[in-house]
Protein backbone atom coordinates (compact mmCIF):
# COMPACT_ATOMS: atom_id res chain seq x y z
CA UNK A 1 0.00 0.00 0.00
CA UNK A 2 1.42 3.68 -1.24
CA UNK A 3 1.46 6.18 1.25
CA UNK A 4 1.74 9.91 -0.31
CA UNK A 5 3.23 12.70 1.25
CA UNK A 6 3.52 16.06 1.15
CA UNK A 7 7.01 17.45 1.26
CA UNK A 8 8.62 20.75 1.58
CA UNK A 9 12.15 22.15 1.47
CA UNK A 10 13.30 25.03 3.94
CA UNK A 11 16.67 25.64 5.83
CA UNK A 12 15.10 26.15 8.91
CA UNK A 13 15.53 23.10 11.33
CA UNK A 14 12.67 21.60 12.26
CA UNK A 15 12.76 20.21 16.23
CA UNK A 16 9.69 19.27 18.12
CA UNK A 17 9.72 20.57 21.84
CA UNK A 18 8.39 17.35 23.44
CA UNK A 19 10.25 15.08 21.24
CA UNK A 20 13.36 16.94 22.64
CA UNK A 21 12.08 16.46 25.80
CA UNK A 22 11.52 12.40 25.42
CA UNK A 23 15.21 12.18 23.87
CA UNK A 24 16.56 14.95 27.19
CA UNK A 25 14.54 12.12 29.69
CA UNK A 26 16.42 8.94 27.84
CA UNK A 27 13.50 7.39 26.36
CA UNK A 28 14.02 5.01 23.56
CA UNK A 29 13.27 5.41 19.97
CA UNK A 30 10.38 3.15 20.15
CA UNK A 31 9.34 4.44 23.95
CA UNK A 32 8.98 7.71 22.61
CA UNK A 33 6.87 6.79 19.90
CA UNK A 34 4.26 5.34 22.46
CA UNK A 35 4.86 8.55 24.16
CA UNK A 36 3.52 10.33 21.13
CA UNK A 37 0.81 8.10 20.27
CA UNK A 38 -1.05 8.04 23.08
CA UNK A 39 -0.52 11.74 23.73
CA UNK A 40 -2.33 11.89 20.28
CA UNK A 41 -0.21 13.28 17.66
CA UNK A 42 -1.35 10.72 15.17
CA UNK A 43 -4.69 12.01 15.09
CA UNK A 44 -3.64 15.32 15.20
CA UNK A 45 -1.16 14.98 12.35
CA UNK A 46 -3.26 11.86 10.48
CA UNK A 47 -0.31 10.29 10.52
CA UNK A 48 0.74 6.50 10.37
CA UNK A 49 2.75 4.86 13.43
CA UNK A 50 5.24 4.63 10.49
CA UNK A 51 5.69 8.22 9.54
CA UNK A 52 5.58 8.87 13.57
CA UNK A 53 7.85 6.65 14.21
CA UNK A 54 10.29 8.11 11.11
CA UNK A 55 9.40 11.35 11.83
CA UNK A 56 11.02 10.47 15.66
CA UNK A 57 14.20 8.72 14.66
CA UNK A 58 15.14 11.47 12.21
CA UNK A 59 14.45 14.17 15.24
CA UNK A 60 16.72 11.96 17.44
CA UNK A 61 19.67 11.95 14.93
CA UNK A 62 19.14 15.73 14.75
CA UNK A 63 19.38 16.07 18.81
CA UNK A 64 22.67 13.89 18.86
CA UNK A 65 24.42 15.57 15.88
CA UNK A 66 23.55 18.72 17.98
CA UNK A 67 24.74 17.43 21.49
CA UNK A 68 28.04 18.27 20.80
CA UNK A 69 27.42 21.80 20.27
CA UNK A 70 25.33 21.96 23.74
CA UNK A 71 28.48 21.07 25.68
CA UNK A 72 29.64 24.68 24.48
CA UNK A 73 26.53 26.37 24.11
CA UNK A 74 28.34 29.67 22.49
CA UNK A 75 28.77 27.09 19.48
CA UNK A 76 25.45 26.55 18.60
CA UNK A 77 24.79 30.74 17.75
CA UNK A 78 27.87 30.43 15.49
CA UNK A 79 27.66 27.09 13.55
CA UNK A 80 26.16 26.83 10.25
CA UNK A 81 25.40 23.02 9.93
CA UNK A 82 22.17 24.01 11.62
CA UNK A 83 19.62 26.93 10.99
CA UNK A 84 18.02 27.35 14.13
CA UNK A 85 16.22 30.38 15.66
CA UNK A 86 18.13 32.41 18.67
CA UNK A 87 14.66 32.04 20.97
CA UNK A 88 15.24 28.19 20.12
CA UNK A 89 18.65 27.50 20.59
CA UNK A 90 17.72 29.23 24.31
CA UNK A 91 15.02 26.82 24.70
CA UNK A 92 17.49 23.49 23.44
CA UNK A 93 20.13 25.22 26.00
CA UNK A 94 17.92 25.41 28.92
CA UNK A 95 16.76 22.14 28.72
CA UNK A 96 19.66 20.06 28.09
CA UNK A 97 21.09 21.88 31.62
CA UNK A 98 18.28 21.24 33.17
CA UNK A 99 18.14 18.76 36.01
CA UNK A 100 16.06 16.73 37.97
CA UNK A 101 15.75 18.32 41.64
CA UNK A 102 15.57 14.22 43.07
CA UNK A 103 18.71 13.52 41.17
CA UNK A 104 20.77 16.41 42.17
CA UNK A 105 19.85 16.02 46.04
CA UNK A 106 21.49 12.30 45.36
CA UNK A 107 25.04 13.60 43.91
CA UNK A 108 24.69 17.33 45.93
CA UNK A 109 28.17 17.99 47.83
CA UNK A 110 29.95 14.63 46.32
CA UNK A 111 33.08 14.79 44.52
CA UNK A 112 32.12 15.18 40.54
CA UNK A 113 34.49 12.22 39.91
CA UNK A 114 34.09 8.34 38.27
CA UNK A 115 33.50 6.80 41.61
CA UNK A 116 30.43 8.77 41.74
CA UNK A 117 29.63 8.15 38.34
CA UNK A 118 29.51 4.21 39.19
CA UNK A 119 26.74 4.87 41.53
CA UNK A 120 24.54 6.07 39.33
CA UNK A 121 22.70 2.92 38.46
CA UNK A 122 21.71 2.95 41.75
CA UNK A 123 21.16 6.58 41.75
CA UNK A 124 18.32 6.22 38.62
CA UNK A 125 17.02 3.71 40.36
CA UNK A 126 16.13 5.00 43.56
CA UNK A 127 15.07 8.81 42.01
CA UNK A 128 13.16 6.80 38.80
CA UNK A 129 15.30 8.94 36.61
CA UNK A 130 16.39 7.15 33.82
CA UNK A 131 20.16 6.34 33.60
CA UNK A 132 20.91 7.86 30.52
CA UNK A 133 19.33 10.85 31.81
CA UNK A 134 21.54 10.44 35.03
CA UNK A 135 24.53 10.58 32.79
CA UNK A 136 23.65 13.56 30.99
CA UNK A 137 23.05 15.51 34.11
CA UNK A 138 26.16 14.28 35.79
CA UNK A 139 28.29 15.26 33.16
CA UNK A 140 26.41 18.63 32.85
CA UNK A 141 27.64 19.31 36.45
CA UNK A 142 31.15 17.94 35.99
CA UNK A 143 31.77 20.18 32.61
CA UNK A 144 30.24 22.94 34.53
CA UNK A 145 32.46 22.44 37.04
CA UNK A 146 35.95 22.41 35.04
CA UNK A 147 35.19 25.42 33.11
CA UNK A 148 34.89 27.98 35.97
CA UNK A 149 37.17 26.02 38.44
CA UNK A 150 39.72 28.46 37.58
CA UNK A 151 38.08 31.42 36.42
CA UNK A 152 38.72 35.03 37.77
CA UNK A 153 35.13 37.04 38.83
CA UNK A 154 31.50 36.38 39.91
CA UNK A 155 30.64 32.49 39.59
CA UNK A 156 27.04 32.56 38.58
CA UNK A 157 28.01 35.33 35.99
CA UNK A 158 30.79 33.00 35.11
CA UNK A 159 28.53 29.81 34.78
CA UNK A 160 25.81 32.39 32.95
CA UNK A 161 28.11 33.88 30.63
CA UNK A 162 29.87 30.48 29.67
CA UNK A 163 27.06 28.20 29.47
CA UNK A 164 24.11 30.99 28.11
CA UNK A 165 21.80 30.25 31.18
CA UNK A 166 18.80 31.67 32.38
CA UNK A 167 20.14 33.21 35.57
CA UNK A 168 18.01 30.91 37.72
CA UNK A 169 19.56 28.00 36.34
CA UNK A 170 23.26 29.83 36.66
CA UNK A 171 22.76 30.04 40.17
CA UNK A 172 22.00 26.21 40.80
CA UNK A 173 24.61 25.52 38.69
CA UNK A 174 26.87 27.72 41.23
CA UNK A 175 25.19 26.29 44.03
CA UNK A 176 26.45 22.39 43.05
CA UNK A 177 29.93 23.58 42.03
CA UNK A 178 30.39 25.39 45.41
CA UNK A 179 28.67 22.10 47.25
CA UNK A 180 31.23 19.90 45.05
CA UNK A 181 34.41 21.94 45.83
CA UNK A 182 33.97 22.21 49.82
CA UNK A 183 32.51 18.68 50.49
CA UNK A 184 29.80 19.79 52.49
CA UNK A 185 27.61 17.12 54.07
CA UNK A 186 24.16 17.16 52.51
CA UNK A 187 23.15 12.93 52.62
CA UNK A 188 22.62 12.60 56.20
CA UNK A 189 19.55 11.20 57.82
CA UNK A 190 18.68 15.09 59.47
CA UNK A 191 18.79 16.98 56.78
CA UNK A 192 16.73 14.36 53.89
CA UNK A 193 13.84 16.65 54.36
CA UNK A 194 15.53 19.38 53.09
CA UNK A 195 15.22 20.14 49.46
CA UNK A 196 17.69 21.02 46.83
CA UNK A 197 16.23 24.64 46.40
CA UNK A 198 16.73 24.89 50.28
CA UNK A 199 20.32 23.70 50.04
CA UNK A 200 21.09 26.49 46.98
CA UNK A 201 19.57 28.96 49.08
CA UNK A 202 21.94 28.40 51.74
CA UNK A 203 25.17 28.39 49.13
CA UNK A 204 23.89 31.52 47.82
CA UNK A 205 24.57 32.98 51.24
CA UNK A 206 27.84 30.96 51.74
CA UNK A 207 28.66 32.12 48.64
CA UNK A 208 27.58 36.12 49.38
CA UNK A 209 29.32 35.97 52.86
CA UNK A 210 31.96 33.53 53.37
CA UNK A 211 34.06 33.07 50.30
CA UNK A 212 37.26 35.12 49.23
CA UNK A 213 34.74 36.77 46.55
CA UNK A 214 33.36 38.55 49.69
CA UNK A 215 35.93 40.35 50.33
CA UNK A 216 37.75 40.41 46.66
CA UNK A 217 35.85 40.34 43.90
CA UNK A 218 38.87 39.69 41.46
CA UNK A 219 40.96 36.58 42.84
CA UNK A 220 40.51 32.98 41.10
CA UNK A 221 37.76 30.52 43.07
CA UNK A 222 36.70 33.67 44.86
CA UNK A 223 33.15 31.98 44.81
CA UNK A 224 33.87 28.84 45.50
CA UNK A 225 36.38 28.74 48.40
CA UNK A 226 35.76 30.11 51.51
CA UNK A 227 37.63 32.71 53.28
CA UNK A 228 40.45 31.07 55.03
CA UNK A 229 41.05 34.16 57.35
CA UNK A 230 37.52 34.29 58.51
CA UNK A 231 37.20 30.32 59.10
CA UNK A 232 40.06 30.85 61.24
CA UNK A 233 38.91 33.33 63.34
CA UNK A 234 35.68 31.51 63.73
CA UNK A 235 37.43 29.44 66.15
CA UNK A 236 37.43 32.24 68.37
CA UNK A 237 33.65 32.37 68.78
CA UNK A 238 34.23 29.16 70.74
CA UNK A 239 34.57 31.56 73.68
CA UNK A 240 31.19 31.84 74.25
CA UNK A 241 30.59 28.34 75.48
CA UNK A 242 34.03 27.35 76.68
CA UNK A 243 34.08 30.22 79.13
CA UNK A 244 30.96 29.32 81.79
CA UNK A 245 30.81 32.95 82.85
CA UNK A 246 30.14 34.24 79.10
CA UNK A 247 27.84 31.29 78.82
CA UNK A 248 25.51 31.88 81.57
CA UNK A 249 25.46 35.82 81.18
CA UNK A 250 24.35 35.27 77.65
CA UNK A 251 21.62 32.96 78.36
CA UNK A 252 20.78 35.13 80.97
CA UNK A 253 20.36 38.21 78.40
CA UNK A 254 18.85 36.00 76.01
CA UNK A 255 16.02 34.80 78.26
CA UNK A 256 15.78 38.28 79.97
CA UNK A 257 14.40 39.38 76.26
CA UNK A 258 12.63 36.67 75.57
CA UNK A 259 10.87 36.17 78.97
CA UNK A 260 6.52 36.89 78.14
CA UNK A 261 7.20 36.92 74.03
CA UNK A 262 6.46 33.46 73.30
CA UNK A 263 4.66 30.33 74.57
CA UNK A 264 7.68 28.60 74.27
CA UNK A 265 9.75 30.14 76.51
CA UNK A 266 10.65 27.18 79.11
CA UNK A 267 11.33 25.06 76.53
CA UNK A 268 14.01 28.15 75.12
CA UNK A 269 15.14 28.84 78.33
CA UNK A 270 16.03 24.89 79.14
CA UNK A 271 17.92 24.04 75.65
CA UNK A 272 20.01 27.35 75.37
CA UNK A 273 22.88 25.66 76.08
CA UNK A 274 22.94 22.72 73.92
CA UNK A 275 21.45 25.19 71.08
CA UNK A 276 24.69 27.68 71.39
CA UNK A 277 26.87 24.35 71.80
CA UNK A 278 25.43 23.59 68.53
CA UNK A 279 25.25 27.21 66.73
CA UNK A 280 29.18 28.04 67.67
CA UNK A 281 30.57 24.01 66.94
CA UNK A 282 29.70 24.49 63.68
CA UNK A 283 31.66 28.03 63.57
CA UNK A 284 34.42 25.57 65.45
CA UNK A 285 34.34 23.03 63.00
CA UNK A 286 33.06 24.69 59.52
CA UNK A 287 36.45 23.99 57.63
CA UNK A 288 35.08 20.17 57.67
CA UNK A 289 32.65 18.99 56.11
CA UNK A 290 29.79 21.45 57.49
CA UNK A 291 26.99 19.52 59.17
CA UNK A 292 24.17 22.08 59.44
CA UNK A 293 21.72 20.54 61.39
CA UNK A 294 18.75 23.45 61.87
CA UNK A 295 17.57 23.92 65.12
CA UNK A 296 14.25 22.14 64.25
CA UNK A 297 11.33 21.80 66.87
CA UNK A 298 7.85 20.45 66.54
CA UNK A 299 6.45 23.18 68.87
CA UNK A 300 8.86 25.95 67.95
CA UNK A 301 6.67 27.88 64.79
CA UNK A 302 8.86 30.52 62.67
CA UNK A 303 8.26 33.15 64.51
CA UNK A 304 9.61 31.58 67.40
CA UNK A 305 12.93 30.82 66.01
CA UNK A 306 13.26 33.95 64.58
CA UNK A 307 12.83 35.70 67.51
CA UNK A 308 15.06 33.51 69.45
CA UNK A 309 17.84 33.43 66.97
CA UNK A 310 17.31 37.28 66.66
CA UNK A 311 17.43 37.59 70.30
CA UNK A 312 20.63 35.14 70.64
CA UNK A 313 22.54 36.98 68.17
CA UNK A 314 21.95 40.75 69.49
CA UNK A 315 22.38 40.02 73.47
CA UNK A 316 26.26 39.21 72.19
CA UNK A 317 27.13 42.10 71.65
CA UNK A 318 26.09 43.33 75.10
CA UNK A 319 28.69 40.82 76.59
CA UNK A 320 31.55 43.11 77.54
CA UNK A 321 34.55 40.86 77.51
CA UNK A 322 33.31 39.43 73.78
CA UNK A 323 35.33 40.64 71.23
CA UNK A 324 34.27 39.23 68.08
CA UNK A 325 31.35 41.42 67.02
CA UNK A 326 32.20 41.85 63.19
CA UNK A 327 33.28 37.90 62.45
CA UNK A 328 30.01 37.30 64.65
CA UNK A 329 27.89 39.07 62.55
CA UNK A 330 29.46 37.37 59.26
CA UNK A 331 28.97 34.38 61.08
CA UNK A 332 25.41 34.43 62.60
CA UNK A 333 24.21 36.72 59.33
CA UNK A 334 24.23 33.91 57.21
CA UNK A 335 23.26 30.74 60.08
CA UNK A 336 20.07 32.49 60.52
CA UNK A 337 18.89 33.27 56.90
CA UNK A 338 19.99 29.60 56.41
CA UNK A 339 17.81 28.53 59.39
CA UNK A 340 14.58 30.94 58.94
CA UNK A 341 14.57 28.91 55.07
CA UNK A 342 14.82 25.49 56.19
CA UNK A 343 12.46 26.50 58.72
CA UNK A 344 9.80 28.11 56.47
CA UNK A 345 10.17 25.34 54.02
Amino acid sequence: MSVELDVFVGNTTIMDEEVYQLWLDGYTVNDAVKVRMEGGVMDECEASKDVLLSDTMDQYRTFQMCERLLHSPAKLANQLLFQIPPHRQIMLIERYYAFDDTFVREVLGKKLSKGTKKDLDDISAKTSVTLKSCRRQFDNFKRVFKVVEELKGPLVENIRQHFLLSDKLARDYAAIVFFANNRFETGKRKLQYLSFQDFAFCAGQLISNWTVGAVDNMVEDMDVDLDKEFLQELKELKILITDKDLLDQHKSLVCTALRGKTKVFIEMEGSFKNLSRGLINIAANISLPLRLYPCRSDRWSAADMKLYLTHYTNSAHILDTFKHQVVWDRYMGVVKSCIFKMYHD
